[in-house]
């Protein structure tokens, strides 16, 4: 299930908001829970298994660390690390190691046989959640969790499951035990998800419908413009898809009372490498700085232990995306660059005119989406020779851009840039700070939020019609 679907829109949530006003609030988080684990189970009932078993296991590990004496909740820790880590990798990357294998040791006609592993949806994420509470049950940053309502709800708690952020334990820890749903919230977090779903349904589909098109013609069959096209297509594709879900699922976190952290602060105004990280899925990068970086020794060491550090986080992040190279060489690409900055570059890159800053990380940006975006690296090594102007000798037909664009998709990438800066946002509070100075400063406040009010519907209704009348509502997240 997917939050931009009729079914949960006007089946599913209403029945979870309207049982959740109905209930006492002692039985809010079982709802939750019973909610969340059958959205869980609209994908795939066998994977529940799986899911609840992970739950289990690291209800209980948290139990045996809080109790272990003498120093040995660091191996029970370990162990737990371990197990987390094998189901992540049996399931997600078996079959990556067997053809590697294969490739190094066996011919064709001796070789091992790929198991058909079917990936749990949202895997990456649930194991990230149960290994930042139990590691943080070991640092005696959170008191370890008793009620196992309370815990299975904060690794399965649906606005989060199956595409993040990637919420910290003790970031909600206070929120599971006490919490309040208003109407303020309500409205509030409302707003914040139709403003995601728009993002979603409106320019990040229509984008995505161009940027499939084009990804889906082999790369001598096309022309320059058309590759910049479309890996300028896919880089507002993905950054609008993800940054609106997540904004979908911080308003279904505020509806329901919760108050999550941001996962994206306007990432393609980043001035450097190092700044989109800052802004670019929060919440994955502050988790491994915090459980991998730090604990490796971060930039405490030597010159040579940091660059390996920093290498090493950035192979993770990459190989935790998916099992392909491509995602292993998109994570060492942005490694090697925040290295660049690091040894100096990016002193001189502030020197420069913002505009200068902006263009040159988003330029870096782009050449990564390319690996993220091909199937295997031939086909990004082929589309980046499209886009370099490298020839290639083919007798095929060419394919330029003028055959993919039309007004409704210029008007949507014109939008789609100004909208990843905050050119709206700050008109936005600009328009708030004048009012609230003005005389009948009420009545201004009245009008201005009864505004909001009549755009966010008008916006829903809109975004309503875009998901009617369309059958392309792709979801990008099953393989992570």
């Amino acid at each position: 299930m997917v939050f931009s679907s009729p079914f949960f829109i006007f089946c599913f949530l209403p029945i979870v908001l309207l049982t959740i006003v109905v209930v006492g609030k002692r039985l809010h988080n079982i709802v939750l829970l019973l909610a969340s684990l059958f959205f869980y189970a609209w994908g795939n009932v066998s994977h529940c298994i799986i899911f609840v078993g992970s739950i289990l296991l690291n209800y209980s590990f948290g139990l045996l660390i809080h109790n272990t004496k003498n120093g040995n909740a660091k191996i029970v820790l370990a162990i737990g690390i371990s197990i987390n880590l094998i189901l992540l990798g049996y399931f997600k990357y078996f079959n990556f190691f067997i053809e590697n294998i294969n490739h190094i040791f066996f011919t064709e006609s001796n070789y091992m046989s790929n198991a058909k592993i079917a990936l749990p949806i949202g895997i990456s994420f649930f194991t990230f959640h149960a290994l930042s509470y139990i590691i943080d049950v070991y640092r005696s940053k959170v008191q370890v969790q008793r009620n196992i309502v309370d815990m299975a709800l904060y690794i399965s708690f649906f606005p989060q499951l199956i595409a993040g952020p990637i919420v910290r334990y003790i970031d909600v820890a206070s929120q599971l035990k006490q919490r309040t749903i208003t109407i303020l919230k309500i409205s509030d977090g409302a707003q914040r998800f139709i403003f995601g779903f728009a993002k979603k349904v409106i320019i990040a589909n229509a984008l995505a419908y161009v940027a499939d098109k084009i990804w889906n013609i082999p790369p001598l069959q096309i022309t320059t413009g058309l590759s910049w096209l479309g890996i300028v297509c896919y880089t507002y594709q993905i950054y609008f898809d993800f940054s609106g879900y997540s904004d979908m699922a911080l308003g279904l976190a505020k509806i329901f009372g919760f108050n999550f952290p941001e996962n994206f602060n306007y990432p393609y105004s980043a001035h450097s490498i190092k700044d989109f990280w800052r802004k670019w899925h929060i919440s994955l990068s502050t988790w491994f700085r915090d459980f991998l970086y730090i604990p490796l020794g971060g930039n405490r060491g030597t010159k040579f232990r940091t660059l390996f550090n920093l290498l090493f986080v950035f192979f993770c992040t990459g190989f935790w995306h998916g099992a392909s190279y491509n995602f292993i060489i998109w994570g060492l690409f942005h490694g090697t660059f925040l290295l660049i900055e690091k040894a100096g570059f990016e002193k001189l890159l502030l020197q420069l005119y913002k505009p200068v800053q902006i263009a040159y990380t988003l330029f870096v940006v782009m050449i990564g989406w390319v690996f993220f975006r091909a199937d295997n690296l031939s086909i990004a090594f082929e589309y980046l020779k499209r886009m370099f102007f490298i020839p290639s000798p083919t007798s095929l037909p060419i394919l330029s851009a003028s055959e993919f664009i039309d007004a409704k998709i210029i008007v949507v990438l014109i939008f789609a840039v100004l909208y990843s800066f905050k050119i709206f946002k700050n008109s936005l509070l600009h328009l708030e700070n004048v009012y609230s100075k003005l005389s009948y400063q009420n009545y201004y406040q009245l009008f201005f939020q009864t505004s909001k009010v009549v755009f966010s519907i008008s916006l829903f209704l809109l975004s309503i019609c875009y998901l009617s009348a369309s059958t392309y509502n792709p979801f990008i997240y099953f393989r992570f």
